[in-house]
């Protein structure tokens, strides 16, 4: 009988609903933000304005730590979301009769999930203030979502023992705090040791016309230099403005220390922070991709401009930082 009153007690409990609606929108507008940062990498969107401080959101998204197994890290961040959102929602829309199961079942996992992403978010954020040192307005958003989830798991829900869900809280807090640290000194190019053989970057595979070539052969002609890093995907945006062949007349400095003819000491010399980044006449411009056109005004080039364009704008800032 008691097991019985025990069963119905459960079945009528509630299920957390304003908490869950809570948790629910704000993983929506996580999932957005992570979204669109991983439309914008794979090229399928143009570039995102970023609020206040222009380009620090492109300098952020494209240093070596926004890439993970060849993927943005913001795609990772839209799945953790995603994640989020089905947990949340999954006890709402369930018959009754399960309700309550579905809703002790989330959230022990809601907890854990969101705090692990506050941690590893503050740990980025603490690597974007220290050595990145750019502002994403994204990425503090990010974080600043996934905090507020991490408190509304923990405080939305009525726990049967609070003080062995805040112990279990610190033991994860320490484990990605580690876990963070040791992937972002794993992921610093100023760490890793020179290859011998070298890394070389994607193959540009885009056709070149006479003006590319022409561009680019009067470049290297009048001292220009971009420099670059082989997992730089701006740098590959930026020769494919140019073509195959005009990309091989460059004159092409590999930052990157485990690149292939890699030249890190001149690009520590000329205090290059991000790529890909264009010294004209002996001035470095501001990092980023440049449109030939741009770069043909800069360099006197007089010749004929039938030149290709990003399809966002006229110039674009998108950058990659060491």
């Amino acid at each position: 009988m008691g097991s019985s009153r025990l069963i119905r007690r459960n079945r009528n409990e509630s299920v957390d609903r304003w908490p869950r609606l809570a948790i629910a929108v704000l993983a929506s507008i996580g999932a957005v933000d992570t979204g669109l940062i991983t439309l914008k990498r794979w090229q399928i969107v143009p570039e995102l304005a970023c609020p206040v401080t222009g380009d620090g959101c492109d300098i952020v998204l494209n240093s070596p730590w926004a890439t993970v197994l060849g993927q943005p890290l913001a795609l990772f961040g839209f799945l953790a979301y995603a994640t989020v959102l089905v947990l949340a929602v999954v006890p709402l829309l369930v018959s009754r009769q399960s309700r309550w199961q579905f809703n002790r079942a989330t959230w022990p996992l809601l907890m854990p999930v969101c705090l692990s992403m506050a941690v590893f978010s503050l740990s980025l954020v603490g690597l974007m203030v220290a050595v990145i040192q750019a502002f994403c307005f994204f990425c503090l958003l990010s974080a600043i979502l996934s905090v507020l989830l991490f408190l509304i798991a923990l405080l939305g829900h009525t726990w049967d023992d609070m003080g062995a869900q805040v112990f279990r809280a610190m033991i994860i807090t320490l484990i990605v705090a580690v876990a963070s640290f040791a992937w972002i000194q794993a992921s610093d190019p100023s760490r890793q040791a020179a290859n011998p053989d070298g890394k070389h970057p994607p193959a540009i595979t885009t056709p070149s016309n006479d003006a590319q070539i022409a561009l680019a052969e009067h470049l290297k002609a009048t001292g220009a230099v971009i420099y670059t890093a082989w997992w730089c995907p701006a740098c590959r945006v930026q020769k494919e403005l140019f073509g195959k062949q005009a990309a091989k007349a460059l004159a092409i400095v590999e930052c990157a220390r485990d690149g292939y003819n890699a030249e890190p000491q001149l690009c520590d010399a000329k205090e290059i922070q991000s790529y890909p980044t264009w010294e004209i006449d002996g001035a470095l411009l501001t990092p980023g991709i440049k449109n030939p056109e741009e770069l043909a005004d800069a360099s006197g080039y007089t010749g004929e401009r039938l030149f290709p364009t990003l399809p966002s704008a006229t110039s674009t800032s998108s950058s990659s930082s060491r």
